[in-house]
């Protein structure tokens, strides 16, 4: 996984891909992706946020490397920093602005499951409830009508906040979404933070064990 200047959740990131197979950090100027089988682009904030969150991140060197790696099939999650960052990249449909509040919120939530149909939920059933923490101060989805419309026809919308849960004001509650060939996914709760019941919650290891599932297939 990359790491950015201002990344914070690549370790946490790190050690939850650990649950299900070997992880390595790769540094932001870094072009050569080392082989790996799947990219998970981390939580933090990358270059202070200075200018967008995610804009600055989305130019470096190493997204080069990962979006050819997406363009081949390659798997790659984006959590919250990196969903704004594979976004700012041209990899995910969308855009993730400030809070409707414009406050930072950090809290548990409940995110739904919509799709299995992508690398990272396979492993989920359809309606599944997860409990994941999230935490952050641009995380509401925003796409104009036509494109939203058109990746919820598309089956693109991959978590949704539960009813009621959504606290950040995203267009259709949307908390996560992937790209046209299913392979990236990015979304802006944790799951990286929910892979050991010390935490309270297990739940994020669905999308870790999903990757692992395709991958035996």
């Amino acid at each position: 996984m990359p790491q950015f200047p201002g990344s914070c959740d690549e370790v946490d990131a790190l050690l939850a891909a650990g649950h299900v197979g070997d992880a390595e950090l790769l540094w932001h100027r870094d072009r050569d992706l080392k082989g790996v089988d799947a990219v998970v682009v981390p939580g933090g904030f990358s270059y202070g946020d200075y200018l967008r969150a995610g804009a600055i991140a989305g130019l470096s060197p190493v997204m080069d490397a990962i979006a050819d790696f997406a363009r081949d099939g390659g798997p790659v999650l984006g959590i919250c920093n990196g969903f704004q960052v594979l976004c700012a990249a041209g990899l995910l449909p969308g855009a993730l602005l400030q809070n409707a509040d414009r406050r930072f919120v950090s809290r548990q939530v409940q995110l739904s499951v919509e799709t299995t149909e992508t690398d990272w939920t396979a492993a989920a059933t359809e309606g599944q409830l997860l409990s994941i923490p999230a935490k952050h101060q641009s995380g509401r989805w925003w796409a104009p009508s036509e494109l939203h419309a058109e990746i919820a026809d598309q089956d693109q919308i991959v978590f949704r906040y539960a009813a009621g849960g959504n606290f950040n004001g995203s267009l259709d509650d949307v908390a996560g979404v992937c790209n046209e060939g299913r392979n990236v996914v990015g979304l802006m709760p944790h799951p990286e933070h929910a892979v050991d019941a010390l935490t309270g919650s297990t739940d994020g290891l669905v999308l870790f064990r999903s990757l692992l599932q395709g991958a035996r297939a």
